[in-house]
């Protein structure tokens, strides 16, 4: 098939594909009007020039439709799942007159996902007993945990958002500590004056309790 002009025309455009990608990615060239393939660059399985291409798994080849299909899955025989994109490319008159197929291996993709997923993710609850008498860890803890919650950076945390962490290491014994006001204004990024007055609303009686 290498005498014919299309797989010459293409085949710049293939091969770069292919070295850009490869090892994991397969390129192959068909002839819609045969159904039948041209050229094929990393080859992951037997077939070859001239073997039958398959193509009922586009949708249409005529004029009115889409140039490009996928990405869609396609399974190998030895179960390797694949990612797969097909280009018409077509001549001066409308007509198909190739389709490149890329066809990406996705085992090394999933493999390298699942090991950074389990360095990223802890996999036992956080020891607490570790942290009991850290203070400062604890302050951490719960400023960074109500962050995570709320999708805000500190910086942009609200006045009710304040008197929420506040209440919430209140809870947790923190401000028992004789030091830890500086160190809680320091995680909220507000001046000492700022976190006395906050500590002050937060503790003032309700008077709806005395009703």
């Amino acid at each position: 098939m290498d005498d014919d002009s299309r797989v010459r025309t293409w085949a710049p455009v293939c091969q770069a594909v292919a070295a850009l990608l490869g090892p994991y990615a397969e390129v192959v060239l068909h002839d819609p009007g045969t159904d039948r393939i041209l050229a094929v660059w990393n080859p992951m399985s037997a077939r070859g020039p001239g073997d039958p291409s398959s193509l009922g798994e586009l949708d249409s080849l005529d004029p009115t439709a889409p140039d490009v299909f996928g990405p869609y899955e396609k399974l190998l025989a030895d179960g390797r799942r694949l990612s797969s994109v097909s280009a018409i490319l077509r001549d001066a008159d409308g007509r198909a007159s190739v389709v490149v197929c890329v066809n990406l291996d996705r085992g090394p993709l999933e493999q390298a996902a699942a090991v950074l997923s389990a360095f990223g993710a802890p996999t036992v609850a956080r020891p607490e007993p570790l942290f009991e008498h850290d203070w400062s860890e604890r302050v951490q803890h719960v400023v960074g945990s109500y962050v995570r919650e709320c999708g805000r950076p500190v910086e942009r945390l609200t006045r009710a958002d304040r008197l929420a962490v506040l209440a919430r290491l209140e809870e947790a014994k923190v401000f028992a500590v004789r030091r830890a006001a500086p160190v809680v204004a320091g995680a909220l990024r507000v001046s000492r004056s700022t976190l006395y007055g906050l500590l002050a609303e937060l503790r003032a009686p309700n008077p709806k309790d005395h009703a």
